[in-house]
Parts: structure tokens; sequence; C-alpha cells
């Protein structure tokens, strides 16, 4: 391992004191710079130094002017560009589309990222440092790489590949790709002849692409087919989401009106000895000193460990499947009990693991026979059903009994969601274990809806399977001085989803006495399947029609779920007036809401569609 610093050189004074003349990457973020695992920039910082190269971070630079962009020079190899840990547009804006006060990856949470961002930096490093490479990742490179359909300017966008001047697009997690870029570039490639690096896409003349065309390619509907074809859009979409397994996933081109995107297969996934010499790297896991404020987004995980990657729930509103995939990758438990060992030794640290886990926690370890030769099942998703497919939670438990006898260590907790179809299909013990030792009090869950035809489009699992664990976790909770609570998240306005089966969900809430802090009007966010049927009307599988609520309805889906609130009275009323519930109004047992004035007046006709 290299020689590394306390903290990665954001000023030109930290450079010249570890006697750097001049920096062989450059990486431009969005976010502070928080030395934190859990922060891309940091963890492919450390990795590029890790194998020898030099690193300086330009954080959240002011867009308007050239000083933050040339304060550290122009690097030797190539400039990192990224909008940071989220998409810039997610993070800007609320699902209303109302501009958010705050940034959790700023200090004291002010924001400080252009709409766009890595479109943005990508077009001012291009002008102030012509023909040096840039290369784009992070979460808003690898959910735009393709033409997709934008919700805050409500149309198709091209492939970001077409907008931003970069010259490689690295997709999903990217420390093995940027690392092979970094050491064909030292080795005196260019470039532009980078064009076979799993993980990886491009851009290609119309005119080349035109007499060049590689063999083995899968072309799918271009742009201008996609924007102005919802039909066409939807196939795309489904062509190129059957190909992001790395195991057999192909190459796939898209033309665009000036160029051609072509994405070469997934990268394959991390070895768990390359997962634990990544988490094993020096992090300082503090945001750099030169902050006077704090980044909020680092006190709910700076004690938190990232014990795998990979989520096989394949859930309709989540694109992980084109970002870290569905095979678990997933570190040892010698490598999670060096990490918390270290974090032992932090005078901030009181004692309390706040979290062990990944996309949903309790994957760690899972797998299943077939991945490493076939890759996840291209007919079929991963499901406690299914026979391969090994869901005993035993390595997780062992995980954390160790973790728990560290000296130092108070509690360890599972603070992210847990998938509990999985729970309930482990045979180790799992679920009582977690009650008994690792939930501080509230155990998180994600059914999101209740009504089959909508957790079915979602892809999640019945609201049986989820009745089943509840009464599971209420048997846990008998003789407990301090009982604990289940934090079920629900989701309104997805497709599918009408007025009608938003009042199931709130009797549903009301029956079960569910506590509904934690809600989501889902956002259409680039490359889901949900944002797919949310613009086209269509399933891209089978391109059957899809009910999409949208506007004003949006919004009496979201109230209906948090009935309880006097906010959401008068559209909780209209809701159940369209749904035609009136029944539901009033002060009687099982009523969800008292009347406005005692009058009954419907709106005829006005939510027709939805209500059918």
């Amino acid at each position: 391992m290299s020689n590394q610093p306390v903290f990665l050189p954001l000023s030109t004074k930290e450079r010249d004191n570890l006697d750097i003349q001049q920096f062989d990457i450059i990486l431009v973020t969005g976010d502070a710079y928080v030395d934190h695992p859990s922060f891309g920039t940091a963890i492919v910082g450390r990795i590029l130094w890790d194998a020898g190269f030099t690193v300086g971070i330009i954080a959240q630079p002011d867009w308007t002017s050239a000083a933050d962009f040339t304060r550290l020079g122009k690097p030797r190899l190539f400039f990192g560009i990224s909008s940071g840990n989220v998409d810039s547009m997610v993070n800007n804006f609320t699902p209303n589309l109302k501009r958010r006060s705050n940034d959790v990856y700023s200090p004291s949470g002010i924001p400080g990222r252009p709409d766009r961002a890595t479109i943005v930096y990508t077009n001012k490093v291009h002008e102030l440092f012509p023909g040096t490479p840039i290369v784009i990742g992070g979460i808003e490179a690898s959910l735009r790489r393709f033409a997709h359909y934008d919700y805050w300017q409500d149309r198709v966008r091209q492939s970001i590949l077409a907008d931003a001047p970069a010259h490689l697009l690295v997709f999903g997690m990217g420390e093995r790709q940027v690392l092979e870029i970094a050491k064909r570039l030292a080795q005196g490639e260019h470039i532009a002849s980078l064009r076979n690096i799993r993980g990886t896409a491009f851009t290609m003349d119309l005119a080349q692409w035109g007499s060049q065309r590689p063999e083995g390619v899968i072309g799918i509907p271009g742009f201008n087919e996609v924007a102005r074809d919802k039909t066409a859009y939807a196939r795309a979409f489904a062509m190129h989401y059957n190909e992001q397994d790395p195991v057999r996933g192909r190459t796939i081109a898209q033309p665009h009106p000036k160029t051609v995107v072509i994405q070469n297969p997934p990268a394959l996934p991390l070895s768990t000895a390359e997962m634990d010499h990544m988490y094993d790297l020096p992090f300082s896991r503090r945001a750099h000193p030169s902050y006077t404020h704090g980044i909020p987004a680092l006190e709910p995980v700076q004690f938190s460990i990232t014990s795998h990657r990979g989520c096989f729930g394949s859930c309709s509103f989540c694109a992980l499947t084109h970002h870290q995939g569905r095979i678990i990758q997933s570190r040892s438990r010698a490598s999670i009990v060096r990490e918390v060992v270290r974090m032992t030794k932090m005078p901030e640290f009181k004692g309390i693991v706040q979290d062990v886990g990944g996309p949903t926690a309790n994957m760690y370890s899972l797998s299943c026979d077939l991945w490493e030769k076939s890759g996840a099942c291209r007919d079929k998703r991963c499901s406690p059903s299914c026979k391969t497919l090994k869901t005993s939670h035993q390595h997780q438990l062992a995980l954390l009994e160790q973790l728990q006898k560290i000296p130092g260590v108070k509690k360890v907790f599972i603070s992210s969601g847990i998938r509990y179809d999985l729970a309930l299909a482990d045979d180790s013990g799992y679920l009582e274990t977690l009650c008994a030792h690792h939930v501080s009090g509230h155990l998180k869950v994600a059914p999101e809806h209740v009504v089959k035809k909508i957790t079915d489009i979602m892809n999640k699992p019945d609201c049986l399977v989820f009745d089943r664990f509840c009464e599971f976790f209420e048997t846990l909770q008998q003789g407990k001085k301090k009982r604990q609570f289940l934090l079920p998240y629900f989701m309104s306005g997805h497709p599918g989803c009408s007025i009608n089966d938003m009042v199931d969900l709130a009797l549903y809430i009301q029956g079960h006495q569910l506590y509904t802090e934690q809600v989501q009007d889902f956002t259409p966010t680039p490359m889901s399947v949900s944002t797919c049927m949310y613009y086209t009307g269509l399933n891209p599988f089978t391109l059957q029609p899809v009910y999409v609520p949208k506007g004003h309805e949006k919004k009496i889906q979201r109230a209906m779920m948090q009935y309880r609130d006097v906010r959401n009275r008068e559209l909780v009323i209209e809701g159940l007036r369209a749904a035609g519930r009136t029944e539901l109004i009033g002060n009687g047992k099982g009523c969800l809401i008292q009347p406005r004035d005692g009058r009954d007046v419907r709106y005829a006709g006005k939510y027709d569609k939805s209500t059918k």
C-alpha cells in the first residue's frame, strides 16, 4: 500500500506539503470532501493513491468562475468528474419540483452544487483544459448513460455523453474501471483507444459507426425514435435492462443525432479479497479539516459499516440493477472486524456501531450457485422461493456476534432496511437475534404498498408475506421491558396505483396502527423500471398499459398516507369523495377523517380513470 496522507489534498498548500509538482488525477465532485468509504470520491481517490497515483480533489467548485477549477492545475492523466453521491436533480428538487433549501452533502447543509452538475462541471473543465482527458462517473452519469426520461423537464433527454464533452463514462461501482483507465493512460495509451473496458461507455462518430460498426453489438432504438415514440422508449429500456448482468450482458449501442453511445458489458463483481483491500484503506472517517461547519450526511454514517454491495430484490422503482447489480459482493468477517477495531480508536466513537449493511442489510453473504457461471437469471427474479438461492443468515449472525465482542463496542445495530421475505425464509434464528440485540427501537422494512396489483408492479412481496412478518415480529416483543416497533416505508403515486388503492393502504395503516412518518411520493428518477412506466404508460417487459397517476392526484395519494396530519385534511376529503368512499368521512369507528361541514358533495368524474 502506498503511503497515504491523512486527507487527500484540496489545496495547493497541501499539494506542496506532499512535494507534488503535478497531480496525476484530479477528482471534481458536487459533494463536500468527506474521507469516508460511504462517499464515492473518497473511495476512488484512496484506491488510486494506493495504486501509486497522486490525487487532488476539487469539492463543490464555484461553477460560475474559473478559479476553483484551475486552483490545482492540470492533471497529468485525467480529470474525474462526478455530481457526488446523489443525482443533482434529485438532490436539488423535491418530488413536487420545488427547490430544496438544504443539501446534506454540503457544509451546514447549505446547497452548493448546480443543477445537472456533471454536465456543468464537464463543460467548465473542457473549456479551461482543452485536450485533457475527462472521465465522468458516479450515480448521475451512471443512470443517465442512455437516452432517458427527465422528470424535471418532462421530456426525453439524450445520454449524458451526448451533452457533456467527456471521453469516457464509468457506470456502476467504478473503482476497478477508474484504476484501469489510470494505468493504461500512464502506460502511454491515448484516451480515445480505451474502448474495451468493462463498466464504461463512450461515443463513436456517426460516420465511423456506419462504416466500422463493431461485431456483436446490440443496437437499441435511438434517441430520435424513443423521444417521439413511447413504445420504442419502452422497448429500448427493456433491451438495455436485460443486458446489465456482468456475466451474460453484451455491448449495447444507441444512436443519437450527432453521435452513437456505446456501453460495454458491466464490470465483473469484485471478489471478497478486492472488497477487503478497498475497505482496509486508511479512511479518516471525518470531513476535511478545512470545513468550519459540519457535513450533515456524515453524522448518520460515520460509524456505519458497508458489509456488501448489490441487491437482488429488483424493486421496480430502484435503479440498483443498473448500478450495483443483482449479484451480492460481500466482505470477509475479518475485514469488517478490522474496520470496527479502527473505529474504536477514534475519540468520537461512543461504542455504537450505527449500522452494518448494504442496499439491503440482510443480503450479506447470500449467494446463488448460478451467479458465477451464468449470472442472475434473465427470465426470473431472485426470491426465497428459488431453490438455488441460499437464504440462511448464519454468516451475518456470526459477524454480528463477533463485532459485539470487540473491546470498546457497546452495541451493534442494523439501521438500514431488511428484506422481510428473506427474514421469514431464514432458518438460523435471524429475526430473533436481531430483535434481541441489534434493533435500537425501530426496525426498518419496506412493504411499499398492500394492494397486490401494486406490489406486483413494484416487484415487492405480497402483503400476506408482510402480515406474517408483522405477526412474527410481535411474538418476539412478548416479555420485553422496552418493546420495539416496525418502521414501514410506504409509497404513493406509483404507476398502477389509483386513489382507491391509496384508500385501502390508509385503512391498512389505520387498522394495524402503523407509524407512517417515513413515506415517499414516487419520484421518476432515471433508469428505473417504474420511471419507464411513468413516462410511457407501459410495462416495458410486456408492453401492456399501466395506469399512471400524475399532477394533483399524486398530491392526494400522498396525503392519504398521512391522513392523521391536519394539514392534509382537505386533500384526504377530496380523495375519499373521488373514490366514492364517503362512509370514511365522519366521527364513527373506522372513519379516516372528520367531515368538514357535514355535507357530502361528490367530485363527479374527476378521477374516473384512477378508480376503475
